[in-house]
């Protein structure tokens, strides 16, 4: 009898990407059969999703009596929290504990979370607005402390930061820019989050009694700006020049609190580092034995050459 996963942000670039792995892995099919959950099932992408045998539902995300009826038989859950941008919001808190209270009681025997590390306790006060990374790091901690059967994966630097929001931009003397407030030596762990975020939890679903507990990180590589540029020469043929910018110019080039927590989100990646320093190997390792492989840079830079036309 098959076993009950369910999805959160089914229609989305994480829970989409789960959902796709699952569907396409035959020992995970035969083993698992899927729920989404999303806002609006009415949605195409939601029927969509219906079509293939995706069980839709929709919950609301600040009632746990009502998210204990999502729940309802699942064996493993996918969960991941949507961040506001905004400053002094607890959505994404509440939420991502509402979700843990909810497993608990509806007994799943396996929570799958999409984590950060928390960047105001990770640098000691320093940087204390990445929120999105905080208030996903402080949900996996109550995740731990209420003892819901858990593994977190931690997803790197989105590789399509480069072309949805821009940061490779061609100037106007034809060359391509990239603008960043740190050096030309600091580390980004990348992942093309659609194709490779399902491969790293389908890694915990593969391996339940391995992985619980630990942290996964879900990145290709660690990849500096110097060799972001280099390889998309190699793969575009179009020239590129690294820009160095100020703190408060990175800042200036989002909206309000947005451009504060872009800013800094930065300055963390520099100092101390995305993952703290920490080797990808091990979560490399875990994939392999998974029967999968990363989407490189140049992989995903090949499936986007239009992007930078």
């Amino acid at each position: 009898m098959s076993k009950l996963l369910t999805v959160f942000g089914a229609t989305g670039r994480q829970g989409g990407s789960v959902i796709r792995t699952v569907l396409a892995d035959s020992s995970l099919s035969s083993q698992f059969k899927i729920r989404g959950i999303t806002r609006d099932i009415s949605k195409p992408d939601a029927k969509a999703l219906a079509n293939k045998g995706v069980e839709m539902l929709s919950a609301d995300m600040t009632s746990v009596n009502s998210l204990v009826q999502a729940l309802a038989g699942s064996h493993s859950v996918f969960l991941v929290t949507t961040p506001t941008f905004t400053e002094n919001s607890d959505q994404e808190l509440t939420q991502g504990k509402n979700v843990a209270d909810a497993a608990k009681k509806a007994g799943v025997q396996h929570l799958i979370y999409s984590s950060l590390l928390n960047v105001t306790e990770t640098t000691g006060g320093r940087l204390k607005d990445v929120p999105h990374f905080d208030h996903k790091a402080e949900v996996e901690k109550y995740i731990r402390a209420i003892g819901v059967p858990a593994s977190f994966v931690l997803p790197g630097y989105f590789m399509s930061n480069y072309t949805s929001m821009g940061m490779i931009r061609r100037g106007e003397d034809g060359i391509f820019n990239l603008a960043y407030p740190v050096s030309e030596d600091s580390k980004f762990p990348l992942i093309d989050i659609d194709a490779d975020m399902g491969k790293y939890v389908a890694i915990a679903l593969k391996n339940q009694s391995k992985p619980q507990g630990t942290q996964i990180l879900a990145a290709a590589d660690y990849y500096t700006p110097s060799r972001i540029l280099k390889e998309f020469e190699e793969v575009t043929g179009n020239k590129t020049r690294f820009v160095k910018v100020d703190n408060e110019m990175y800042q200036s080039f989002m909206p309000g609190y947005l451009g504060l927590e872009m800013l800094e989100n930065h300055l963390f990646i520099e100092e101390p580092g995305y993952y703290n320093g920490r080797s990808l190997q091990e979560s490399q390792e875990l994939l392999a034995d998974a029967g999968y492989k990363p989407t490189t840079w140049k992989d995903f830079l090949e499936a986007n050459k239009a992007a930078f036309a």
